[in-house]
């Protein structure tokens, strides 16, 4: 199966033995960030530094004065990396020692966009605002996100792009110092804490036939037995899908549940069409454009929720978050079987293993578990995170690989 790593700008400027290590471990291509979220990263093997810390969203590539130029909404630009263009030098640097590079662009997740304009947040049903979530439906955060999914994707030096967090955000989300796990909301709690409230979106749902204010009261309504410590309606193992959406009906009830259905559908969707339609724009023939995606239309976050048809009738492929070990079979199953079912003659399916043992990740059964994937209908390998990981976790990669 063909393999990517996943690796940020850092992992190779300044050290000039990482495009060769990373080489070395058997894979044919690395997926490298050129648009990315705030974070705090580790880098065990870099010869200048240990941590890198990434204060805020940002490119990783000098943008373009001119496309951004009278927008609200505009990128910004990183400056713990050396270089105006960490991706393009790192990219460069990778290619040198053979390997392709296809670029890693984050979309609607900035913390720093939300803090700064706190209107385009996704607003809860109690008014509560998420700042690292931009409302996908405002048509200034779908503007900025087509415009950067062009620009960020489409890097010289880059053989295709894959895109992450295109669709809905919502409350999940790895904050400094988090302290929301307290209540145990499960798949459709979560799916209501996420609903936004902004007046476009409650202009969408009231087109959709549900009033506005009902639906929020119904959804606070809905929360209350779970903030008293109630287990939530679910039915099935914990991640099963279809229980979390029936579980969201029975909460709303069908109609109301239908209404938030059709709106967020019928926006998610418009904006993966305009972003790859944006890339391929941009970008000359063959350039692959893969969605990180989850079969569930009503996930949010990173691997955004979407349907597997609608997905592959416009994108190259998706690629899709996989749990490792024997006891992530089932999960692997969920995520990879819709997509399968589906699938056009050469479109991509990549199983995306977290390989940091330290992170939950299981790099010591990862021959098996890519084998389990392939049987699912899996041709592609993508490994969290090669600049994260341990020599240890990378020297079980490479025997599996080489």
């Amino acid at each position: 199966m063909r393999a990517s790593a996943f690796l940020y700008p850092w992992d190779v400027v300044g050290d000039p033995y990482a495009p060769v290590r990373v080489a070395r471990l058997g894979v044919g291509q690395v997926t490298l960030a050129s648009a990315y979220h705030s974070t705090r990263a580790l880098t065990p093997r870099h010869p200048r530094h240990r941590i890198v810390t990434a204060r805020h969203s940002a490119v990783l590539y000098p943008p373009d004065p001119a496309r951004w130029s009278g927008r609200l909404l505009r990128p910004y630009e990183q400056r713990w990396t050396e270089g105006r263009d960490p991706f393009g030098e790192a990219a460069e640097a990778l290619a040198g020692a053979g390997l392709e590079v296809h670029s890693w662009v984050v979309l609607a997740h900035n913390s720093r966009l939300g803090e700064e304009h706190p209107e385009i947040a996704v607003r809860n049903a109690y008014g509560d605002r998420y700042p690292w979530a931009p409302c996908i439906a405002r048509p200034e955060v779908r503007e900025y996100a087509v415009e950067l999914a062009a620009e960020a994707a489409v890097r010289p030096g880059a053989r295709g792009t894959e895109l992450e967090s295109c669709g809905w955000y919502g409350l999940a989300h790895l904050h400094a110092h988090d302290k929301t796990a307290g209540v145990a909301l499960g798949g459709a709690g979560h799916y209501l804490m996420s609903l936004c409230f902004c007046e476009v979106c409650e202009e969408g749902y009231a087109g959709a036939g549900a009033d506005p204010e009902r639906l929020r009261a119904a959804v606070a309504t809905a929360l209350e037995p779970l903030w008293r410590g109630k287990p939530g309606p679910e039915a099935g193992p914990a991640g099963d899908r279809e229980a979390e959406w029936t579980a969201v009906e029975r909460l709303l009830g069908e109609e109301p549940a239908d209404a938030t259905r059709r709106w967020r559908r019928s926006v998610a969707g418009g904006l993966r069409r305009a972003a790859v339609a944006a890339v391929r724009r941009a970008a000359r023939p063959g350039f692959q454009v893969l969605l990180h995606a989850d079969p569930a239309w009503h996930r949010c976050g990173a691997n955004a929720g979407a349907d597997p048809e609608d997905l592959l009738e416009y994108a190259d492929g998706a690629v899709l978050p996989c749990a490792g070990g024997e006891g992530g079979r089932a999960a692997r199953a969920a995520v990879l079987d819709p997509f399968a079912r589906v699938r056009p003659e050469g479109a991509v399916l990549a199983a995306n293993f977290t390989v940091v043992s330290g992170m939950g990740g299981s790099p010591a059964t990862l021959a098996a578990d890519a084998a389990h994937a392939a049987g699912l209908g899996a041709d592609e390998l993508r490994l969290y995170h090669a600049g994260l990981a341990s020599d240890a976790d990378l020297a079980q990669v490479g025997a599996f690989l080489g």
